[in-house]
């Protein structure tokens, strides 16, 4: 199997065994984030297998992001999503260490935890 096809694989196990929305959310985000999930020691700190299959391990994951070697850019965003899921107290200040490309996914996120995947997120000209 290619790279790409088991990182798929892994977002949509890691999908169906999230137990609740903020979980779902938080997944998806990583999985749109893409590069947090690239580095290998992140995969394994977050992917737990059980008798049902991938399930994301959040604590794991938050246990190891500082040995993870992710950048500030990362780190920022992993903190962001790691609060919506009830670990850690970052606050909503930390979008302005987030840039271009991450801040559009993480308020995506923040969307579809207030259960609204309507709202269309980019720029205004």
């Amino acid at each position: 199997m290619t790279p790409t096809r088991d990182f798929q694989e892994l977002c949509e196990r890691l999908m169906r065994t999230a137990e609740s929305p903020s979980a779902r959310a938080a997944v998806q985000a990583l999985a749109e984030e893409r590069t947090i999930l690239d580095v290998a020691a992140a995969r394994y700190a977050l992917s737990v297998d059980t008798n049902g299959g991938a399930m994301a391990c959040f604590e794991r994951l938050a246990g190891r992001q500082y040995t993870l070697g992710l950048d500030e850019q990362q780190r920022a965003f992993l903190s962001l999503v790691l609060s919506m899921v009830g670990i850690g107290l970052t606050t909503i200040a930390a979008v302005q260490d987030l840039d271009d490309r991450r801040l559009p996914i993480i308020l995506r996120a923040i969307l579809r935890l207030a259960g609204n995947d309507t709202i269309a997120v980019g720029t205004r000209i």
